[in-house]
């Protein structure tokens, strides 16, 4: 793996900081949680809590539903357990306007030894079959915005193959996990927008056309950053409203927490499952 300091000097202080915290030895998996996904949170058991001002590589946040805090412990299912570091929030782009808000975090897990990322996220349903409440297997992503977190970098390793991003071994083992949990996982392409605005009903039906079956504003930059960095990555996303033009809703944050909160017990039960007996 290449040096990730270069790109990001604050790693090593960071790497040091999760050592001294949580141990020399990194889980083999780290799980990203997006808004909705929170109480993953409370299920790690034995844990250690560090959050993210503690750690020089890692943003602060402010978007509501993010706690900003990195849980070290074990996650419990059906008498099963797995290790995980479980990361409370991320750095959206439409903060910033830039794509790299999550670079120091990413860097900062691939130089600990983490091997796997999985990501969460709330979206907007594109398909008329996976209403409000659903979970979505990610198989690849649009880019709309066309921003990268690479952008500045130097190398030859800045030419990162997304031909195959989404880890297609670990999305196989998903969905047979599911299927014998009995849990609808749907399968599909997310596209990524700026925000903070949702998206026009015009916008949607572009997206459409260009194949999505879901869309929301967070996951590509860290999955492009992740693969750079070497990591595996599998990402799921929770449906939390059907997309402007596709239902009489208003949209806003509040409801996207809303239903959110409604569906969380059950996304999270299936993640769980997943996380437990993945092969890695």
């Amino acid at each position: 793996m290449h040096d990730l300091t270069q790109a990001t000097p604050a790693v090593p202080a960071t790497v040091q900081a999760l050592q001294q915290h949580l141990g020399v030895r990194a889980p083999e998996c780290a799980v990203l949680l997006g808004s909705g996904w929170g109480s993953l949170a409370d299920r790690v058991e034995d844990a250690i809590t560090v959050p993210y001002a503690e750690l020089p590589a890692f943003p602060h946040l402010a978007v509501g539903g993010h706690a900003g805090a990195l849980k070290l412990g074990n996650l419990q299912h059906q008498g099963r357990r797995v290790r995980v570091a479980v990361l409370a929030g991320r750095k959206h782009a439409y903060e910033t306007g830039e794509a790299d808000g999550m670079k120091g975090v990413v860097h900062s897990l691939a130089a600990w030894g983490v091997k796997l990322l999985v990501q969460t996220n709330a979206a907007g349903s594109l398909e008329a079959a996976m209403p409000p409440g659903s979970l979505m297997l990610v198989e690849d992503h649009l880019n709309m915005v066309q921003r990268s977190p690479l952008f500045g970098v130097a190398g030859d390793d800045r030419f990162v193959d997304m031909s195959a991003v989404y880890d297609p071994a670990l999305r196989a083992q998903a969905l047979a996990l599911a299927a014998q949990a009995g849990a609808t996982l749907h399968r599909g392409v997310y596209a990524w927008v700026m925000g903070p605005q949702f998206e026009t009903p015009a916008e949607i039906r572009m997206l459409k056309m260009l194949g999505a079956q879901a869309v929301g504003m967070s996951t590509v930059p860290e999955t492009i950053l992740a693969r750079h960095a070497g990591l595996r990555v599998l990402a799921l996303s929770m449906m939390t409203n059907m997309a402007a033009g596709l239902s009489d809703e208003n949209l806003s944050h509040a409801h996207t927490m809303q239903t959110a909160r409604a569906a969380a017990d059950a996304a999270v039960d299936l993640l769980c499952a997943l996380l437990v007996d993945l092969k890695l």
